[in-house]
């Protein structure tokens, strides 16, 4: 019986192939390569632009530069995330103020967003968890009544839709190209945008502030993708689609699987929303979490935990003095297990991991 991972990076002969003839052209960053995933990536998001970077990190962290996020500015965004999330807030010298999550699709619950809009409010971070657009609608409404910049954190969610519309088309959004996501370039991120002057100055950000070759208009970082990176991205961007379905095909399969099990509480998808399972992630209530997942394991059966502390709690933040009390993320940060579901997970494997769920 073989082990199953929580998640399995898939490079085959055509990833290998396409970095092999990257290596053979001698030219390896910021090039060509780059060029053609910034322009394959836009096209399949519906963006006008896209711009690739180093990092799902540094997108976030160069969007809110290009945008014209500084010091005194406040950025509401998710505690239940990823830290990045919030330190690219604290990157551009402005401040993250976190709210509340909704209960079911662990994503921005948009009324306690409102309640926490002030006159320093500029930007808004939604973080579409695991997958899960968050209501991209009521966020792109909340925006424009509050003349405030709306940055997606999209780094678990590449091909997630809304109303059939990919998230490129509700301004600008961060993609993470880490090993684990949904399509990978070993590291690296995307920033997908319409507006032609935040897509200027992030291209500005990226490469020491730099338009042409030894000349600097502002200052900038080194934030660039490699064109070997571009290449095993160009071949993930053409697999992503039918790996997704896969994703979707395996929860399905898992939701009906554990139908049953009164102490599970399986994924949520909000009407309209198109749930890509980066992450297949339910509650447990009424177990010990720590002995499920030793159970798990015992098992043979990988699983994650995201995310066992929220960002408000973290050490950092608390030495920053931040004290909020977020009822729904703490209690789900409490409940949460990630299962495997990602395309390398069989038939023959999805039932080993519901009957190890069903016999907690």
């Amino acid at each position: 019986m073989s082990f199953i991972p929580i998640a399995r990076p898939i490079m085959e002969a055509e990833e290998q192939a396409a970095v092999a003839a990257v290596l053979a052209s001698g030219q390896l960053a910021q090039g060509p390569v780059v060029h053609e995933l910034e322009t394959r990536f836009a096209e399949w998001t519906g963006a006008r632009h896209a711009v690739a970077t180093s990092s799902g990190t540094t997108a976030l962290h160069l969007a809110l530069l290009a945008h014209g996020i500084e010091p005194g500015d406040e950025v509401i965004t998710s505690s239940f995330s990823f830290v990045a999330s919030a330190n690219c807030v604290l990157f551009a010298g402005a401040r993250p103020v976190f709210a509340d999550i909704e209960p079911d699709t662990f994503n921005l619950d948009l009324a306690d967003v409102e309640c926490r809009i002030t006159r320093r409010t500029r930007a808004l971070i939604p973080v579409h968890l695991f997958g899960q657009p968050c209501d991209l609608p009521g966020l792109v409404d909340l925006a424009r009544r509050h003349g405030l910049v709306l940055i997606q954190d999209a780094c678990q969610a590449h091909g997630a839709e809304f109303d059939g519309r990919k998230l490129g088309v509700f301004g600008t959004a961060c993609y993470s190209f880490y090993a684990t996501k949904n399509m990978t370039t070993g590291e690296g991120g995307m920033i997908t945008t319409d507006d032609d002057e935040v897509a200027r100055q992030a291209r500005l950000l990226r490469e020491h502030g730099s338009p042409q070759r030894y000349r600097h208009d502002i200052l900038g970082f080194n934030a660039r993708m490699t064109d070997m990176q571009a290449a095993i991205g160009l071949v993930q961007l053409s697999k992503v689609e039918g790996r997704n379905r896969q994703r979707q095909a395996n929860a399905a399969t898992l939701t009906a699987r554990l139908a049953n099990c009164s102490y599970v509480t399986t994924p949520y998808t909000r009407p309209g929303a198109m749930h890509v399972f980066h992450q297949y992630t339910i509650r447990l209530r009424g177990r010990d979490r720590d002995a499920a997942v030793a159970a798990l394991r015992q098992a043979e059966i990988g699983t994650g935990i995201f995310y066992p502390v929220p960002i408000h709690q973290q050490p950092l933040y608390r030495q920053l003095g931040y004290q909020d009390q977020l009822a729904c993320t703490e209690a789900a940060s409490a409940e949460v297990l990630s299962l495997p579901v990602h395309p390398g997970v069989g038939a023959a494997e999805l039932d080993r991991i519901a009957a190890a769920v069903a016999a907690l």
